[in-house]
């Protein structure tokens, strides 16, 4: 039987199946995509403004409603807010979820808890439509990357810093941030993102790169090794436009001593995150999201509530191997079954042999004590004859008795015949 693999042949002639491409494109423009993306870190470091900045829309409320708001916060909150942005005529349905109270009290020890919950709790919410009878209209809330804000002290990461990255990194993607990046100079950034990066690979935690394939072609590949040198990224966020040295408006921060660009790569890390985020990278975010994060907790939680995967039922059937497979299962049921039957035959043997030599010590006991019995009755007799042989003995035999007829009548004189005078 010849093995049965997959033949490939090369179309000579125009069939139409290479405009594929171009269907899928226009399913998911009409479609549109959906990300949801998590910010974390303290009050104070400019992650609503980056957020407006990085979707150049008011996407997060200004602070001046914030504080109209006057609500205090006790403890980590979580926070969600949906925008809808179009740009040339593809639609995003954005979800940013903020995490307020993240890091300002005074024992942070379990501010993760709350963030992982939620975490975990989108992703118990997907797996629960995919379980539905009618799965064709499912929501997907889960969280596609995490922008984590790291204080700029220039000292490496903080307890709270590192206890978050090694409970969260198995979860979601985590992009490292570093805020108000224009507060340090430029070795000062260098030398904190090496301590970081020293930090993270110190205590093994994962976070997320661009990575290249061989299907890259060498431009794409040039972008993915620049961007991945500038992780984390030190950022600098702005929603107003000031206006430089030469009269040119930017979108900026204006300072005495000169002008931070948001958009200028020589000032911060600003346009490789976005780039990264946003034009690159979001739809690999979104596949990383769904297939190495999403299934890993899926295969725990299936295996947890007793679910065990079948997976003969994905291979391809091949008679041949099947053939083998069978055999080498009845050759094992077979080895099984001989094994069990001359275990079952020694257990048998065993016993018997234990049976034997309890009746032949059964036996031997029977024997000596019958034998001890005989020896006590030999030696009983053998005393009652010597008594009875002894001299002067009570029970001594009488004298044998004497045969009168044998001897000769010894007659005595009478006393008649002396009287007559005989003498």
């Amino acid at each position: 039987m010849h093995n049965q693999g997959a033949v490939k042949k090369k179309m000579n002639g125009y069939v139409g199946f290479s405009n594929f491409p171009n269907q899928e494109h226009r399913r998911s423009i009409k479609r549109g995509f959906n990300f949801t993306l998590m910010v974390v870190g303290e009050s104070g470091l400019g992650k609503s403004t980056l957020i407006n900045t990085l979707f150049e829309s008011k996407v997060y409320p200004t602070k001046e409603t914030e504080e109209s708001v006057g609500t205090v916060r006790a403890g980590v909150e979580i926070t969600s807010v949906s925008a809808d942005i179009q740009e040339n005529g593809v639609k995003l349905r954005l979800n940013v979820v903020d995490t307020p109270g993240f890091g300002d009290s005074i024992n942070n020890e379990d501010a993760w808890r709350p963030i992982l919950e939620n975490i975990e709790s989108r992703f118990d919410a997907y797996l629960a439509q995919e379980n539905r009878v009618n799965r064709s209209k499912i929501v997907d809330n889960r969280v596609n990357a995490v922008l984590y804000f790291i204080r700029p002290t220039g000292h490496g990461l903080r307890a709270v810093d590192i206890e978050f990255m090694k409970h969260l990194h198995t979860r979601v993607n985590l992009i490292p941030v570093i805020a108000k990046a224009d507060t340090l100079a430029g070795r000062e950034v260098e030398g904190f993102k090496a301590r970081i990066l020293a930090d993270i690979n110190y205590h093994g935690i994962q976070i997320f790169r661009p990575v290249s394939d061989q299907f890259d072609d060498p431009e794409t590949v040039a972008d993915n090794k620049a961007i991945g040198a500038r992780i984390p990224f030190a950022v600098v966020g702005s929603e107003r436009v000031v206006a430089r040295a030469d009269g040119a408006a930017v979108r900026g921060r204006q300072y005495p001593w000169g002008t931070v660009e948001v958009e200028n790569e020589a000032h911060n890390d600003f346009v490789s995150l976005r780039q990264m985020l946003l034009r690159t990278h979001m739809e690999e975010l979104r596949d990383a999201t769904d297939v190495a994060l999403y299934e890993a907790y899926r295969t725990q939680k299936l295996l947890a509530l007793g679910h065990v995967q079948d997976n003969a039922v994905f291979r391809e059937f091949n008679p041949r191997a099947a053939a083998e497979e069978e055999e080498r299962v009845h050759g094992a049921k077979m080895q099984k079954l001989e094994a069990e039957m001359a275990a079952v035959f020694r257990q048998k043997v065993h016993e018997k042999e234990g049976k034997l030599k309890l009746s032949e010590e059964e036996l031997h006991a029977r024997h000596q004590q019958m034998k001890a019995v005989l020896e006590k009755q030999r030696h009983e007799l053998e005393d009652r004859r010597m008594r009875l042989a002894a001299p002067g003995s009570a029970s001594a035999p009488p004298p044998p008795p004497v045969d009168h007829a044998e001897q000769p009548v010894q007659r005595m004189p009478s006393k008649d015949k002396k009287k007559r005078g005989f003498f």
